[in-house]
């Protein structure tokens, strides 16, 4: 990505003013319609951002250009210590609480295939889970919200976090909290894409509504030699295939079932000749679980269960865990604000209750420190949509419209309960 990127102008058709969905309710002073000659500069961003992703820890032009059009909007945005992450207060009423709504700007180390005019420009860098759409509704947002507490409307603060690193460890959670993003905040709000949901629907769940993810590496060492006499060397393919096919299974009978814990492993090598034993070998993957205690326990139960099962073959073993992000656990108080904004949105239809799901979301480290909640916004384009996570996703971008609404109506309704 190169610097000093600029959105393009005039790319899009104005649009025009959307109707209310029945039991919907409209935004105050006029925000609906600004909303609307707003919307075709929201999917130019979206659109923007899509071409020209930046993976995780490398988000600085992205944050450069919200910190451009924060501050075109009248806003005092800040720069995270490490310049790839922003924060923007909207000052409001000073007694009002602060209610944080976040994005994640980061884009996935895969190669966009599709065949579209806002394909990734970057090779092997695209927004294949839809932080393009979050940024942009967040956003849109902040562009609303502004206009409100210009006009003295705004009953508090809304902070709006734009995060980094959402999608590696250390998650960029942790960053923003450590430079004091969730100072004062009294509850804290995001969306996340859904391409099964469709447009206009949003999936709520009170509780836990991801799974804990953590990353783990184990390394085999031990002396290699000639496949013609295995006795003399510790057979490190052969443990490497034990560790892959009895590990997982083995994990799982030292947790209680109900617990959801899914060890796989996706990575995997040894040797590069076909008659060489080598002296390294290795593999890695993820270990997610549904239950916190379980996760809690997961790091010692599964350096055991690495141990026990490679003890007879002889090798010596190195096990690197690395903890991730426990699960999302949306406060009870802060879904009855969602669903109230999801009514206010798309009306009682757009409600839906939604899975828990294994993904992982660092969102979980905010809500370790103040309630709040995830919610799924349906961007679904067909009946056969595309998972997150694929080369080939894409969203119907009416989305973008109806996060905006949700997440304004989301923080007036925060403040005002």
């Amino acid at each position: 990505m190169t610097s000093a990127l600029q959105l393009p102008t005039g790319s899009l058709p104005a649009a025009s003013e959307s109707e209310t969905p029945p039991g919907a309710e409209r935004l105050p002073a006029g925000l609906d319609r600004m909303l609307d000659l707003r919307l075709p500069d929201l999917i130019a961003t979206r659109r923007f951002l899509h071409a020209h992703p930046e993976l995780s820890g490398r988000e600085f032009e992205t944050a450069a250009l919200v910190t451009r059009e924060l501050s075109a909007a009248g806003l005092r945005p800040r720069l995270l210590p490490k310049g790839n992450g922003v924060i923007c207060d909207i000052d409001g009423r000073p007694s009002g609480s602060v209610i944080a709504l976040r994005a994640d700007l980061d884009a996935l180390p895969l190669t966009d295939v599709k065949d579209v005019p806002y394909r990734s420009t970057v090779e092997g860098a695209c927004h294949a889970c839809g932080h393009d759409v979050h940024t942009s509704v967040v956003l849109g947002v902040g562009l609303l919200l502004a206009q409100l507490a210009r006009r003295g409307k705004l009953d508090g603060r809304v902070r709006l976090i734009f995060q980094p690193a959402e999608e590696i460890l250390p998650c960029g959670s942790l960053e923003v909290i450590e430079a004091g993003g969730l100072t004062d905040v009294s509850q804290i709000f995001a969306v996340h894409c859904d391409p099964n949901l469709p447009v206009g629907r949003v999936g709520l769940r009170v509780g836990p509504i991801t799974a804990a993810a953590d990353n783990i590496t184990v390394r085999l060492s031990g002396p290699g030699g000639h496949t013609a006499r295995p006795h003399l060397t510790v057979d490190l393919v052969d443990a490497l295939g034990r560790l892959v096919t009895e590990v997982p299974a083995l994990v799982n009978r030292r947790v209680p079932a109900n617990s959801g814990l899914l060890l796989v492993f996706g990575q995997a090598s040894a040797g590069t000749q076909y008659n060489v034993i080598p002296n390294e070998a290795m593999a890695a993957g993820t270990l997610r679980v549904l239950d916190r205690d379980t996760w809690d326990e997961a790091p010692k139960i599964v350096a055991q269960v690495v141990r026990d099962v490679i003890a007879p073959t002889g090798a010596t073993v190195d096990v690197e865990y690395l903890r991730g992000r426990p699960p999302v656990v949306n406060d009870a108080e802060a879904i009855q604000v969602l669903t109230a904004a999801t009514v206010a949105t798309s009306g009682p239809v757009g409600v839906s209750e939604t899975p828990q799901s294994m993904g992982g979301e660092d969102f979980s480290w905010y809500l370790e420190h103040v309630p709040g909640a995830l919610a799924r916004l349906g961007v679904g384009r067909t009946a056969a949509n595309v998972d997150l996570h694929r080369a080939t996703f894409d969203v119907d971008e009416r989305a973008i419209g109806v996060g905006v609404r949700l997440l304004a109506h989301t923080a007036l309704k925060a403040m005002a309960g």
